[in-house]
């Protein structure tokens, strides 16, 4: 048996409710007899409502799919490997769990990525093994840290039913920033909600053209530095007439990018530069982001 045919063989094993099953091949039949009568303007509006009838089901179906994904390995690794219009790589969810401990809540969702098209020489196991030992660190660092503070709450006087009502929980997740067909961006993060000092995230920009991960200099030219420098400077400026607020250099504002600066790729293929809470802003206005434009 080929590869197709045991991916369609799995595929086909996943059980669909019976009911949905059932509205499918109502619509299909629906459909059929609506496309046999020639009725004008009735036909147009009958023909419009058997289409949004059908994309509520196949929304269904969607919501069957990314289920299977998340509970079967097996079948996400092979659904990545479908063919899909307009790009080479996906990102999928490798695994995802939830539990408590201690009243330590811990939700982890940890991203792979998948190449679409095989024949591109690209191979993605190395960032794939990164990712997963990133994510598997920080929520295995994070609940020894939640642990100690409790164990000094509870020394320090504070009732296991007080400890209970600080709502402590650790989170580990992704953001897909874009999924075109040159560039896969992503950020792998992690927070912890009794604390700022820990939070961590991590940014992978991967042309699919080479399989490499992009750096600013590759977007921008040499001369990156002074480009982003100078942009950055002229939205603050802009920003700040609007009524946006920004560390000065003195209180340890912007002072120019470092060779580590944090940047994803947006849906215009250009560069979006980000600092975290507290870099160079008040906590209260979250990351500030900022699109660069121009460069190669």
């Amino acid at each position: 048996m080929g590869k197709l045919d045991t991916m369609k063989e799995r595929y086909d094993q996943i059980t669909i409710p019976e009911e949905l099953n059932f509205r499918i091949q109502q619509e299909i039949q629906k459909s059929r007899k609506q496309q046999e009568e020639k009725n004008g303007a009735g036909r147009i509006h009958r023909f419009k409502r058997i289409i949004r009838s059908v994309e509520a089901a196949a929304a269904a179906v969607c919501i069957l799919f990314t289920a299977a994904l998340n509970t079967s390995p097996v079948f996400a690794k092979e659904a990545g490997e479908l063919p899909v219009i307009g790009g080479l790589a996906r990102i999928l969810t490798f695994r995802s769990y939830e539990t408590e401990k201690d009243d330590i809540a811990v939700s982890v969702e940890i991203p792979t990525i998948e190449m679409i098209t095989e024949d591109t020489g690209i191979t993605v196991d190395g960032i794939n093994q990164e990712i997963l030992a990133r994510c598997d660190q920080y929520a295995d660092e994070a609940l020894l840290r939640a642990e100690e503070y409790r164990t000094a709450y509870l020394e320090t006087g504070g009732t296991p039913e007080e400890w209970a009502e600080h709502n402590i929980k650790i989170t580990v997740g992704y953001e897909i920033k874009q999924q075109g067909s040159n560039y896969l961006s992503f950020v792998v993060w992690g927070t912890e909600s009794w604390t700022t000092a820990y939070s961590e995230s991590k940014y992978y920009n991967m042309d699919l053209r080479t399989g490499k991960l992009v750096t600013l200099k590759d977007m921008l030219g040499g001369d990156y530095v002074e480009l982003v420098n100078e942009s950055i400077r002229e939205q603050i400026a802009e920003r700040q007439k609007a009524g946006e607020v920004f560390f000065t250099a003195e209180e340890g504002g912007f002072a120019g990018i470092s060779e580590d600066v944090k940047f994803y790729i947006n849906e215009n293929n250009r560069p979006v530069i980000v600092f975290g809470k507290y870099e160079i802003a008040p906590g209260s206005s979250g990351e500030i982001e900022f699109e660069i434009t121009g460069g190669n």
